[in-house]
């Protein structure tokens, strides 16, 4: 089972500058977070798709199908419970159903999905070195980016830890789907002790290495890989200038009201 997002294309996006693709990330969050209508956010999700169309990412998108299906949904219904503006058209105990209050709980499972998704995008074009040179170029200083980039590197081989132990567990003949739920997660103790052990042990190693590398000392640190600016990047960076700037205008004119709606 594949643990890593990465998809290795020769697509545009792939290819685009690292600084780029941090700055549509951002762009991205940016755009989604000051909009809570679904009418306003369907742009932005179309174009999601066409740029998973172009970037290759289906694949990841498959794979965390059922994940966009519950957000989106238990997002919807547990707003429609707690948000209750409107004239109802259902008017149940707990579920108070009306025009606004679906679409207000819509759009913020749309929102959810939209942020997962523009992860997703991201994760699937841009390896973790390339995260890397772009938090430094947007002048993240250079150990907070290395922190925050370790965390991506680390949580895969963490899971890779936990998936080999526990088919080393199964062939020993331990079974894990015996019992009851809660006979089940005891269960999976004897695979969080040897990846809690292997954690420490890997941390300690990575300690020696970046000393060894020099990690800390002053000064700006050198790349063996360039990544020239195209044209290509030029253009994506206005056109995200211009999403951004047009979802704060949406929210500024008062558009995502769900009331308006």
């Amino acid at each position: 089972m594949p643990i890593y997002l990465y998809i290795d294309r020769g697509s545009v996006l792939h290819r685009m500058h690292p600084t780029v693709k941090v700055l549509a990330l951002f762009v991205m969050f940016w755009s989604v977070y000051w909009v809570d209508n679904p009418v306003a956010l369907l742009p932005l999700g179309l174009l999601m798709l066409v740029v998973a169309q172009i970037a290759g990412a289906w694949p990841n998108f498959y794979r965390l199908r059922w994940l966009f299906v519950l957000v989106i949904l238990v997002t919807t219904i547990a707003w429609m419970v707690f948000y209750r503006k409107g004239v109802p058209l259902v008017n149940l105990r707990i579920i108070s159903l009306s025009r606004q209050s679906l679409m207000f709980g819509l759009g913020r499972g749309l929102k959810l999905a939209e942020l997962l998704a523009t992860s997703v995008l991201f994760l699937s074009t841009t390896k973790v070195e390339e995260f890397t040179v772009g938090l430094a170029s947007l002048g993240v200083p250079y150990r907070a980016g290395f922190a925050i980039t370790m965390a991506f590197r680390l949580a895969p081989l963490f899971i890779d830890s936990a998936l080999t132990v526990a088919q080393a567990q199964s062939l020993r003949g331990y079974d894990f789907d015996k019992g009851g739920p809660l006979e089940r997660v005891r269960r999976y103790v004897p695979v969080i002790i040897p990846v809690f052990m292997g954690a420490l042990r890997k941390a300690d190693a990575m300690a020696m290495a970046l000393e060894a590398r020099g990690f800390g000392r002053e000064g700006r640190p050198t790349s063996f890989i360039e990544y020239p600016v195209a044209p290509r990047d030029i253009m994506f960076s206005v056109i995200l200038f211009l999403i951004g700037f047009a979802y704060f205008m949406i929210y500024k004119t008062g558009a995502t009201c769900p009331m308006r709606f």
